[in-house]
């Protein structure tokens, strides 16, 4: 593994091989089909959505309410996981990605045991989002306790991942790793480091923007992190009340934050990761994540 960030020449080599594979993607598959007269892309995650409707009435209410996309759960039926992708399709929102998540067997966890069933999780996971036609499988890759030490996590999270890219590159779907509240990658630098020893095309970001406010600036993390990001996150934040809000409540600074992505060059899905409730609450949701957009 490398010990160091790759030089720029090499970073530049790279997304440049992560922006042909994923265009290659994009006119293969149709869940990375998009409107070329847009690049920023509204999502929600499938759990918002009224867990009493079939998945056709959940997807024709994303549609309905303004959304573009969906991302999904893991389904290991591999035929009712392509069934999914397709009902989702043809309403008109595709599955654009899988959330496996982590934290319940993480990379890190010093059990031979949790990791196991981490690494066997992550690999339904990429198989499901090949099937579904979805780019990326977000993950947590590891979480820092009393009795994991922060450079263990490090180590042995990276280690664990590199197994995963063989079934990635073959799937054509890109680990995205998350930013969240695990006392892990807590500076954009660091994080930054982290994808780049990896030396791969599949081993990307998943941005959250609200996750960060407690360790910087948002706008300073998408700067950072720049052409590693694949796919962003959507929530707020407010101080006062340390306490998630609805978009646009909080203090998450949106104008700084969207013209970082424009600098950047971001493309892609911006996906809500908030309560989820009804037509009217969900509408309001994407008209919110409109103004935000209009920010930049």
């Amino acid at each position: 593994m490398n010990s160091r960030l790759i030089n720029r020449r090499s970073f530049l080599k790279y997304s440049a091989t992560i922006a042909v594979g994923t265009g290659l993607l994009s006119s293969m598959r149709f869940a990375a089909a998009r409107p070329r007269s847009r690049t920023w892309l509204k999502a929600l995650k499938i759990g918002m959505l009224p867990k009493n409707l079939s998945d056709a009435e959940k997807f024709r209410l994303a549609k309905k309410c303004g959304f573009e996309g969906i991302d999904a759960v893991p389904i290991g039926n591999l035929k009712a996981a392509r069934q999914q992708a397709k009902i989702a399709w043809d309403m008109g929102v595709p599955i654009h990605g899988v959330v496996f998540g982590g934290w319940h067997t993480p990379l890190s966890d010093p059990n031979p045991e949790v990791v196991r069933r981490g690494l066997l999780g992550m690999e339904s996971a990429l198989r499901c989002a090949n099937a579904m036609g979805a780019t990326t499988v977000l993950l947590v890759p590891a979480v820092v306790t009393e009795k994991v030490r922060y450079i263990d996590a490090y180590k042995r999270s990276q280690d664990n991942i590199h197994k995963l890219l063989p079934l990635a590159e073959q799937m054509q779907v890109v680990i995205a790793i998350e930013n969240v509240w695990n006392k892990f990658l807590l500076s954009p630098i660091e994080f930054a480091r982290y994808i780049d020893e990896f030396e791969s095309p599949w081993v990307r970001v998943y941005f959250d923007v609200g996750n960060v406010i407690i360790h910087g600036y948002a706008q300073d993390w998408i700067r950072t992190l720049g052409k590693r990001i694949i796919k962003i996150d959507l929530k707020d934040f407010e101080w006062k009340g340390y306490q998630w809000t609805n978009l646009g409540d909080g203090d998450v600074n949106w104008p700084e934050v969207c013209r970082a992505l424009d600098e950047i060059g971001f493309e892609g899905y911006m996906t809500a990761e908030l309560a989820g409730g009804d037509e009217a609450y969900l509408t309001d949701l994407a008209k919110r994540i409109d103004r935000l957009m209009e920010l930049k």
